[in-house]
């Protein structure tokens, strides 16, 4: 039976590793300067696409912010889930596969993913974003993309759609 436990945790995070980026928590400081670099506000949205344990999602909240979280390893699905209960009102969190689904409308969206997946992303968000938006990546940068501002750690892009009338 430990056995089994043991092989279902190496499963969930081996997925996350190979579909996006290994588990690596971010720290307290590094997540505020993301959100600041954001300029993340009371009433707006951001999404944290691999959410990992929440801790961003709990510091968005905390900002007053709603935050949305798409997590695909199920174990940090429900540490994520024990650790936001405090802040359920503002915080949902998706057990799901963030390159499969449509993403909401957000102010912000942050992204601690790596290289090879950030013109990937680029695609999605070129694709699926109706309306002016913010990426912040913790890390890595977007291949073809000049950012708009940038961190010791990380990288703002400001995605602008226009529109045809």
């Amino acid at each position: 039976m430990t056995l089994i436990i043991v092989l279902l945790v190496v499963l969930a995070f081996g997925l996350g590793a190979w579909l996006g980026a290994p588990y690596l928590p971010i720290m307290r400081r590094p997540a505020v300067d993301l959100l600041d670099l954001a300029e993340l506000q009371r009433g707006d949205t951001l999404i944290d696409l691999g959410s990992g344990d929440g801790r961003l999602l709990k510091l968005a909240a905390q900002r007053g912010a709603r935050a949305i979280g798409y997590e695909i390893n199920p174990w940090l699905y429900l540490i994520s889930l024990i650790n936001c209960y405090s802040h359920r009102d503002l915080i949902e969190i998706h057990l799901a596969d963030y390159w499969r689904v449509k993403l909401p409308v957000a102010d912000v969206i942050c992204v601690f993913l790596i290289q090879r997946y950030m013109g990937r992303l680029d695609a999605k968000l070129s694709k699926e974003l109706t309306r002016p938006t913010i990426l912040v990546s913790y890390v890595f940068s977007l291949p073809d993309r000049k950012p708009s501002k940038t961190t010791k750690d990380a990288f703002r892009y400001d995605y602008q759609i226009e529109r045809n009338n």
